[in-house]
């Protein structure tokens, strides 16, 4: 269980606080509810460790995550960003989410190409970013948060920039993975998205 208690944040100069309590099961999605500006990618970067909460705690099956650094802690990101490198093609990008130092086994390259092709993009491995389309960039970042196999699925807009059968050929994968166990946090503006994903809703 993903447990937040009390998580306490406010930005330097600013008068917002913003406070977060709430608890997810294996295999719930969470769907951060709220407009622009409420606090949804705030709390994501608090759960990733990219941001330190001026109180209150985070615990993932009783472990308290507060002091561990994002690399320690049993969450994978797909922020709005993408985040790819743009100088090194997909199957790269996609590989150092399964292994920093890019040692891929023969079985990580195979799972890469089932991978490309569950999402819609396959025989996509020697492809650069640059030649890629925004739906195209956004399915190779959601490929490699979903590939690096950890519990807690951090998900900001994950499905912006994709057209309506893209939309429901992910939105399918990401039912499997909640099905497998896995939780969800998502925030999103698209109302069907949240519809079909969460199971329960946190407004902020």
């Amino acid at each position: 269980m993903l447990e937040v208690k009390d998580l306490t944040f406010r930005y330097p100069d600013t008068e917002t606080t913003w406070r977060f309590t709430f608890q997810v099961d294996h295999g719930q999605c969470i769907a951060l509810n709220g407009p622009s500006g409420s606090g949804k990618s705030t709390l994501l970067n608090l759960l990733a460790g990219f941001l330190t909460p001026e109180s209150g705690s985070i615990h993932w099956e009783g472990r308290l995550l507060n002091e561990l650094p994002p690399w320690d802690r049993p969450v994978t990101s797909l922020f709005q960003e993408h985040n790819l490198f743009e100088h090194l093609d997909v199957q790269t990008n996609i590989g150092l989410g399964m292994h920093p130092g890019l040692k891929l086994s023969a079985e990580q390259k195979q799972a890469i190409s089932r991978g490309l092709a569950s999402v819609g993009i396959a025989g996509f491995e020697s492809r650069m970013p640059g030649d890629l389309s925004g739906g195209q960039r956004q399915r190779v970042a959601l490929l490699r948060a979903l590939l690096r196999d950890q519990p807690i699925l951090l998900l900001d807009e994950p499905l912006t920039g994709l057209d309506a059968e893209a939309r429901t050929q992910l939105r399918s994968l990401l039912l499997r993975h909640k099905a497998a166990g896995k939780v969800l946090v998502l925030a999103s503006h698209d109302a069907e998205d949240r519809k079909i994903l969460a199971d329960k809703q946190l407004n902020l």
